[in-house]
């Protein structure tokens, strides 16, 4: 039944992923199972998705109930679970307005539509460009394509959108530089996930903001990856003392359904009126009810905290096997945001892990990067720890 599901699968489906030989049908907390039976223990999360683990019972049971009452009215009207998560949202970050997509690249799109209009309003119309940072993820439309310091990830899609420029994270002479009458706003990750988990230099952040407020510059923080708990903190911007003018979610928001945010403001979020955006699936009652359940477990149940301490355990052990392995040439992240750097090839490990028993992720080729659900215990990273310690010994012995 596998293969021949794969096969259907490749010959109705773009080919859009260079998927794995695997079909999976079940999974709980950390654990995913395969169609044989093959058990799996997590570190990929959806990419960053599922904080909470699989199957989690009360996410389930929270859109089972919203489902039986009301799925989906336009955002012509009012619904209390959208309500309710925008408000959970605003307290607890330093924004006053929330706006809903269903992704991660929407919430992105609507934040540099935001930024340009803000500024359109205010009649200075030669205000429009937006500074990137090279080696961001910012999305695949063709707008956050665009605004993405990737190269790979813009190659056939010219001409892109104008009105983006790129200088290197951690270099604040650089933006400074870059930066003159037509810029509009600043925008990062406050840890670059897809670029390969590099971690922003002691206080370039505080004196980013320091650059945009001396320059009536905005700044947007694209925490789509570093959100929600990932890094240790609610929000990754929550570290290093400072807060932007706009900032993005999406990941791991409703743990796996599909939505993003945008949060702005007040003076900024002004800027967007009735009819200057909008996005028919965007908030729906069952994806909100989702997401406010999320809110609820994250902060009422500690998992915060325990996913910090499990990063914390994890990261020690990653430099431990640096210490055993000249291979892995720097270890580095955030809460459970990590990434190795290997002086060779990553994707033959993770193949290797797979083979093993876990899935973990390989990016810019050298990088392993490990996302797990926020749940995982310190017994399943000493597991893997063990496994990659066999697997890097057996590469350097050959």
């Amino acid at each position: 039944m596998t293969a021949a599901l794969m096969q259907r699968a490749n010959q109705v489906m773009a080919a859009t992923y260079q998927r794995f030989p695997v079909v999976f049908e079940k999974g709980r907390g950390c654990q995913l199972w395969d169609t044989a039976g093959q058990s799996y223990t997590d570190f990929v999360a959806g990419i960053a998705v599922c904080n909470l683990g699989h199957a989690h019972p009360r996410i389930s049971e929270a859109v089972s109930r919203q489902i039986q009452t009301l799925l989906h009215v336009s955002n012509l009207y009012y619904t209390l679970p959208q309500v309710d998560l925008a408000a959970w949202l605003v307290e607890n970050s330093f924004a006053d307005r929330v706006f809903f997509g269903n992704s991660g690249a929407e919430a992105n799109e609507a934040a540099i539509k935001l930024a340009r209009k803000y500024f359109r309003d205010r009649g200075e119309t030669d205000r429009y460009r937006i500074i990137s940072m090279e080696r961001s993820f910012h999305g695949r439309t063709l707008a956050t394509l665009s605004a993405t310091g990737q190269e790979k990830i813009r190659k056939g899609f010219d001409p892109v959108l104008a009105g983006f420029d790129f200088v290197p994270f951690n270099d604040i002479e650089a933006l400074r530089s870059r930066m003159d009458a037509t810029t509009c706003a600043v925008m990062l990750e406050p840890i670059q996930g897809e670029g390969g988990v590099r971690c922003p230099d002691e206080n370039y952040l505080k004196r980013v903001r320091q650059i945009c407020d001396e320059t009536d510059t905005l700044l947007i923080f694209d925490e789509i990856q570093t959100g929600m708990g990932r890094t240790g903190k609610l929000f990754a911007y929550q570290h290093f003392g400072i807060e932007p003018d706009i900032m993005t979610l999406a990941k791991a928001l409703a743990n796996g359904l599909p939505i993003g945010a945008m949060l702005a403001r007040e003076a900024v979020a002004g800027a967007f009126g009735p009819g200057a955006h909008a996005s028919t699936f965007g908030g729906t009652p069952i994806i909100t009810s989702a997401a406010m359940e999320v809110c609820k477990i994250l902060v009422k149940d500690g998992v915060i905290e325990k996913g910090r301490a499990a990063g914390a355990h994890f990261k020690g052990k990653l430099h431990t096997l640096k210490d055993r392995h000249a291979v892995i040439e720097d270890v580095r992240g955030r809460g459970l945001l990590l990434g190795m750097k290997l002086t060779i090839d990553g994707a033959p490990l993770v193949k290797q892990c797979m083979q093993k028993g876990f899935l973990i992720n390989c990016i810019q080729d050298r990088i392993l990067r490990f996302i797990p659900p926020l749940i995982i215990t310190a017994e399943e990273i000493d597991q893997l720890v063990d496994v990659l310690d066999k697997i890097l010994s057996e590469v350097e012995s050959s």
